[in-house]
């Protein structure tokens, strides 16, 4: 998948190089602006959500793809799921390990490196917040189709909606990008998206909080 590893040294290079600390304070209990308060709201309701369509996880075995600083990864495991938690930034990976309370250390394996690795074994769920964002509607479908192959039960994930708003910054960032510039989201619908995933996907709810908008999506086989 040459345009997925593409994406993926990218947006390695963002969290892991560029964007650690400002990631790090924004899913923390830190003063934020107003404008990020918003993304801060807008996140906590997304999981929320996707724990929701999860349901019951005693006991399952979840894979959170794309970790990040953890936030996930602690309420599955508080939950009672073992949980993998994987990213890409190994700056990102330290920060969840720290954040997470010695009590349920023993229920996480931490990695980094690429959510799709086949050593990560077999889940029964697996949750990936956010970190599907940047990948083209093949691509997608392609890595859902690479986690179906472990996954017993749901994968739940989130996509950037095509909506007017997200739309005109995908379009400025195709027509004026820069080498600083975070990786661009690419706003997908989700009947067209189904397309290229094998199995029944159903659009679960969307979050929109100033300038975090995001869609939950449920894909089963």
């Amino acid at each position: 998948m040459p345009a997925y590893d593409q994406t993926l040294t990218r947006v390695e290079t963002y969290f892991d190089k560029t964007a650690t600390q400002t990631w790090e304070r924004l899913t923390s209990d830190a003063p934020v602006s107003k404008v990020r308060e918003t993304v801060r709201k807008g996140r906590d309701e997304m999981r929320a959500t996707m724990l929701d369509t999860l349901g019951d996880v005693r006991g399952k075995r979840i894979l959170d793809a794309g970790c990040g600083a953890g936030q996930m990864t602690h309420e599955l495991a508080l939950r009672g799921a073992e949980v993998v938690a994987v990213d890409i930034s190994p700056s990102l990976v330290d920060i969840a390990r720290k954040r997470l309370p010695d009590n349920l250390h023993h229920q996480v394996t931490f990695g980094s490196g690429d959510m799709l690795s086949p050593d990560l074994g077999e889940f029964d769920h697996v949750v990936a917040m956010d970190s599907l964002i940047y990948y083209t509607a093949p691509d997608i479908g392609s890595a859902v189709s690479t986690l179906f192959q472990r996954t017993s039960g749901k994968i739940v994930f989130t996509v950037a909606p095509r909506t007017p708003f997200l739309m005109t910054f995908f379009t400025a960032g195709k027509l004026f990008p820069r080498s600083d510039r975070s990786p661009v989201m690419i706003p997908h619908a989700p009947k067209r998206l189904a397309g290229h995933i094998d199995g029944d996907l159903r659009s679960v709810k969307r979050v929109s909080s100033g300038f975090y908008i995001s869609e939950c999506l449920e894909a089963v086989q």
